[in-house]
């Protein structure tokens, strides 16, 4: 068991546990089960553990391909999964285009001002100004009977089907750079072109994201697969780090957000 914690990190060891007790659920009762939504670094951790062999299986959904975050349904070999075991509610959001611009952090804030956990709802999608979000079907009728206003604006649902969905399209520019450690305000200076100082009052601020979650601590090592976004300056993603250079610097190959 021990062995299991140390290809992750410390602080992921709770979340570890809680995909462990998922796959004895299954493996006990021998039916499915299904998950939360899961934002990526969830999704490959969940990945991992389950394993692609044996006689428990995992699959991720949470409307289209290409969202981010989906649920994960966990299950025997024998299962035959279909888009419906991991109910799913889709909305378009109507509201007054003409006269006024939503945001994402705007629906975000909207959605939890309702008591409704992250966990509970998936992507917000926004292709120019059609808006789209993804809910767990089991509080889609508490979504509909209150989600009416984002922030002071009148807004109404409509429930629509998968194939009405519109994913936005985020492309990635690849970059070579190289950082003199994997420190997180390390390597987001050099990603970003910042000094050592402004990247680590950027971190120590809560501004930085690494894989969908604040973390303040400068020295937090990055490692591959990690997705960083900064407030104010966009989101990149550590495609691979390849070792050191002869001057003793680490050789990182990042995707940067156009």
């Amino acid at each position: 068991m021990e062995n299991i914690y140390q290809h992750f990190r410390e602080s992921e060891r709770q979340f570890i546990d809680t995909v462990l007790n998922w796959k004895e659920q299954v493996e006990t009762q021998y039916s499915p089960k299904l998950t939360a939504f899961l934002d990526p670094r969830e999704q490959w951790i969940t990945q991992s553990i389950i394993g692609e062999q044996g006689d428990i299986r995992v699959s991720f959904f949470g409307g289209h391909e290409d969202v981010e975050r989906k649920r994960a349904l966990i299950y025997p070999d024998y299962y035959i999964v279909e888009k419906e075991d991991f109910h799913l509610a889709l909305y378009e959001v109507e509201y007054p285009k003409k006269f006024v611009t939503l945001e994402h952090r705007h629906l975000l804030g909207s959605l939890l001002s309702l008591g409704i956990k992250r966990e509970k709802f998936g992507d917000i999608l926004l292709v120019e100004d059609t808006i789209q979000i993804i809910v767990a079907d089991e509080i889609a009728s508490y979504v509909e009977m209150n989600f009416k206003e984002v922030g002071r604006l009148n807004i109404s649902l409509k429930r629509i089907g998968d194939k009405n969905i519109q994913v936005p399209k985020i492309d990635f520019d690849e970059k070579v750079t190289t950082a003199s450690s994997l420190r997180l305000d390390t390597v987001c200076a050099s990603i970003y072109n910042l000094s050592r100082q402004k990247a680590k009052l950027l971190v120590q601020n809560g501004l930085v994201k690494v894989n969908f979650k604040v973390v303040e601590e400068s020295s937090f090592e990055v490692e591959k697969g990690d997705l960083i976004s900064i407030r104010g300056y966009g989101r990149s993603k550590v495609l691979s780090i390849e070792g050191k250079t002869k001057k003793e610097k680490w050789r990182i190959v990042v995707g940067k957000q156009k």
